[in-house]
């Protein structure tokens, strides 16, 4: 075992993880944001449109596939300043927090990703055969094939930046102060679910209703890296569930609005919550086996502390 084991290496005090976490909101938010920035400089008298509707950049008069764009450009940003930041202020590298090793496991990535795609048609045709009154055909021109670029190049790195703050580095991070791998699991999930508590979807639906379903997802993602020994599988699933999803399924309520194949008009959260736990336990089961992880009882385990590590 490498990823949670390797949390006790370099230098782990408190206030290094705050500044790290200060650091990352704030590039994102200041450089992340320079092409909205440029964008409302040059159409000043979109300004107050944009206030009255913030997550409708179209009203600057650019694309929705370029207002997508400027909506993951942030995530990069702090995943580059996060990459340039780790060694400085916790004395170890990035591939620690990946997975406490010097390589990257692609084929976990791709593998993971391509089992989580094949279970997301199967329900997207299954919701179509049982309520095609539900969906509507939304995009088929030729501007799918930029919506099918844009999303292969930048949604990863926003999925691959929140799997390395909190399946990664977070939960090294409390796995220094817990010293075992059920709590930091837990934890995560819940600042996993929390931070999306400003997404449209809990505007639309409430905040009671919508946290268990981001708290699900971060469980999901945690269990899976917690079983894989690292977060290369996390980012896949990620990965390919937000891609999916902004290629073939939009709603009104979404946090990343594009101009997807179809257009769901209701939403019934509870019901996707049932289906999402369904599709994550079968995910979990099936990469079980393609990875031969062993027993579940891992998740309850102690890390101990192997010697010769760094004081704070």
């Amino acid at each position: 075992m490498n990823h949670l084991e390797s949390s006790f290496a370099g230098k782990n005090a408190f206030w290094r993880y705050l500044i790290m976490i200060a650091a990352v909101i704030a590039v994102a938010n200041t450089i992340g944001a320079l092409p909205l920035i440029i964008s409302i400089l040059r159409n000043p008298a979109a300004a107050g449109e944009l206030a009255s509707s913030p997550g409708d950049f179209t009203v600057l008069g650019i694309s929705s596939i370029t207002a997508f764009a400027f909506l993951l450009i942030p995530f990069i940003i702090a995943l580059l300043a996060f990459i340039l930041l780790i060694r400085p202020l916790n004395g170890r590298s990035f591939m620690a927090v990946i997975n406490g090793t010097g390589t990257f496991r692609w084929n976990r990535f791709f593998l993971s990703a391509a089992v989580w795609i094949s279970i997301s048609v199967i329900y997207l045709l299954v919701s179509l055969k049982l309520d095609p009154a539900n969906f509507s055909v939304n995009n088929l021109s030729s501007s799918l094939i930029l919506l099918v670029i844009v999303s292969l190049l930048l949604v990863p790195f926003q999925a691959a930046f929140e799997e390395v703050l909190f399946r990664g580095y977070l939960m090294q991070g409390f796995t220094v102060l817990f010293r075992n791998r059920i709590f930091p699991l837990v934890v995560t999930s819940i600042l996993f679910g929390l931070m999306h508590s400003l997404n449209p979807e809990v505007g639309e639906f409430g905040f009671l209703t919508m946290m268990p379903q981001y708290i699900l997802f971060g469980l999901i993602f945690g269990i899976v890296a917690v079983m894989d020994d690292g977060i290369e599988s996390a980012i896949g699933i990620h990965a390919a569930n937000n891609v999916f999803l902004c290629i073939m399924v939009t709603n009104k309520s979404s946090a990343l609005q594009t101009p997807a194949v179809w257009e769901q008009h209701t939403i019934q959260p509870w019901t996707e919550f049932v289906f999402m736990f369904i599709m994550g336990a079968l995910t979990i089961f099936i990469l079980r086996k393609i990875f031969r992880w062993g027993s579940f009882s891992l998740l309850f385990g102690k890390v101990e502390k192997p010697g010769n590590t760094e004081n704070p």
